[in-house]
C-alpha cells in the first residue's frame, strides 16, 4: 500500500472490502460497545469512545496520505489542537503564527492562555524565528498558508533550525490537504487537519486530525482523547471516508478554478490587491513552487472602497454562499474581520494585515465560468 500513488490511496487505504459480508463500501460500526469472549479478552474494540473500527479506517487512510506512521482523528479540529496543548508540559511557551485561523488564536488565548505561554510571531521572518527558537520553547505552531493572508512559511527550513534546539515542530496543513503539501516529509513533528474542509469535502461533517511518525506523541494523544473524550464518531468517520475518496480529483479541480479566478480578479479594477501562491505576484511563489505540489482553492484579495463595498459586493454574490469554513465542493466566501478572524482584537487583525477590505474566497468545484460572471456582476455593481 505505501508504493500506491495518491489517487489510489484515497479510495483504497481503509477501503478494503468487508471481511465479514465482502461489502465493497465499508459498513459504519454504528455501536457503543463490544462483546467480549472473556473479562478483557477482545478482538480489539472494547468502547466506541477509545476505538471503532470505522474510525480505525479512516485513521489508516489519513496515515497513509500524510506519509506518516500514526493517525488520529477527533470530533473538530479545534478538539485535536487541545489535545496537542494538554500534551505539553504546564508552562510551556508555545510560538505560534501570527496570522491563524481565529479559533486557534481564540483557543490559545482564552482557554490555554493560563497553562501555557504563547508568543505570536511572524513564521515567515526567519532571523527572528533563528533567535526564539534558540530560547528553547516546547512547540512552534505554524500554518501554511496563513489563514487569511496566505503567507507561505518554509517548513524545512523552521524544522531544521528547530531540531537544532529540540523543538517540536506542528503544521495545520488544512489549505493545502495532503494533495498539496506533506510537512512531515519536510521534518515536521506532528501535522494537523480539519477534516471538515478540504479533506470530507462536503460541508456535511466537523472533525480533526493529527499525523505524526512518533509514537510516544501518539500514544500521549490517544490517551488525552480516550480520557477526555473528543473521538470522532463512526457516522462522521464514515462520512469522511466517503469523502476522501474524491480528494485528488477534486483538489484539481479547486486549484484549476482558483488560478483562473486570481487571475481575473487581478487584473479587474475594482480591487486593490489578489493573494494567491500561484500568483507571480505573491511574495513567496518561488517557495510555493518548491514545497507545494499545487497552489489550493482559498484566494484572498481586498477591495477597494473598505467595509461598506466589501459589504454591498458580499450581498450581490449569487453563485459564493457567504458562509465561514471552506474547502467544500461550493464556492464559499466570507469577511475574515468580522467572520471567522472576529475573536481575534480589531488592533491585532489590522496590524497583521485583516483590513476591513479583506475578502476570503474558498474557491468550489463548479463550472469556473458561472463562478467568474457571479463575480464580475458584483463587483461591476459596485461602480
Amino acid at each position: 500500500m505505501k508504493k500506491l500513488k495518491f489517487g489510489t490511496k484515497v479510495i483504497h487505504v481503509g477501503g478494503e472490502p468487508d471481511k465479514e459480508t465482502g461489502a465493497v463500501m465499508p459498513p459504519i460500526y454504528q455501536t457503543s460497545t463490544y462483546a467480549q469472549k472473556s473479562p478483557g479478552k477482545h478482538q480489539g474494540y472494547e468502547y466506541t469512545r477509545s476505538h471503532n473500527p470505522t474510525r480505525t479506517r479512516l485513521e489508516q487512510n489519513l496515515a497513509s496520505l500524510e506519509n506518516a506512521k500514526y493517525a488520529l482523528t477527533t470530533a473538530s479540529g479545534v478538539a485535536m489542537t487541545s489535545l496537542i496543548m494538554q500534551m505539553l508540559k504546564k508552562g510551556s511557551t508555545v510560538l505560534c503564527g501570527d496570522d491563524v485561523y481565529g479559533g486557534t488564536y481564540r483557543q490559545f488565548t482564552t482557554v490555554y492562555n493560563d497553562r501555557h505561554n504563547f508568543e505570536f510571531v511572524d513564521t515567515t521572518d526567519y532571523k527572528l524565528l533563528e533567535e526564539k527558537l534558540a530560547e528553547r520553547p516546547a512547540m512552534i505552531w505554524i500554518e501554511t498558508p496563513t489563514n487569511p493572508l496566505l503567507k507561505i512559511t518554509d517548513i524545512k527550513k523552521v524544522c531544521d533550525i528547530a531540531k537544532k534546539h529540540e523543538v517540536l515542530v506542528c503544521v495545520d496543513n488544512t489549505f493545502m490537504s495532503p494533495y498539496f503539501q506533506n510537512p512531515l516529509d519536510l521534518g515536521a513533528d506532528i501535522v494537523t487537519h480539519s477534516l471538515t474542509k478540504y479533506i470530507n469535502g462536503h460541508s456535511d461533517v466537523v472533525g480533526g486530525a493529527m499525523m505524526t511518525n512518533h509514537q510516544h506523541i501518539h500514544k500521549e494523544l490517544f490517551r488525552l482523547q480516550n480520557s477526555m473524550g473528543p473521538s470522532s464518531s463512526p457516522f462522521d468517520s464514515w462520512l469522511v471516508l466517503r469523502g476522501i475518496k474524491t480528494l485528488a480529483i477534486r483538489m484539481q479541480r479547486h486549484e484549476e478554478n482558483a488560478l483562473k479566478i486570481a487571475k481575473f480578479l487581478e487584473s479587474h479594477e475594482q480591487i486593490e490587491k489578489v493573494v494567491y501562491p500561484g500568483l507571480e505576484s505573491h511574495p513567496q511563489h518561488e517557495l510555493a513552487k518548491e514545497q507545494m505540489s499545487g497552489f489550493g482553492g482559498m484566494i484572498t484579495f481586498f477591495i477597494k472602497g473598505g467595509l461598506e463595498a466589501s459589504r454591498n459586493f458580499l450581498e450581490k454574490v449569487q453563485i459564493f454562499s457567504l458562509a465561514e469554513s471552506l474547502g467544500g465542493v461550493e464556492s464559499l466566501i466570507e469577511h475574515p474581520a468580522i467572520m471567522t478572524h472576529a475573536s481575534v482584537p480589531k488592533e491585532v487583525r489590522e496590524s497583521i494585515g485583516i483590513s476591513d477590505n479583506l475578502i476570503r474566497v474558498s474557491v468550489g468545484i463548479e463550472d469556473v465560468n458561472d463562478l467568474l460572471l457571479d463575480l464580475e456582476v458584483a463587483l461591476e455593481s459596485q461602480k
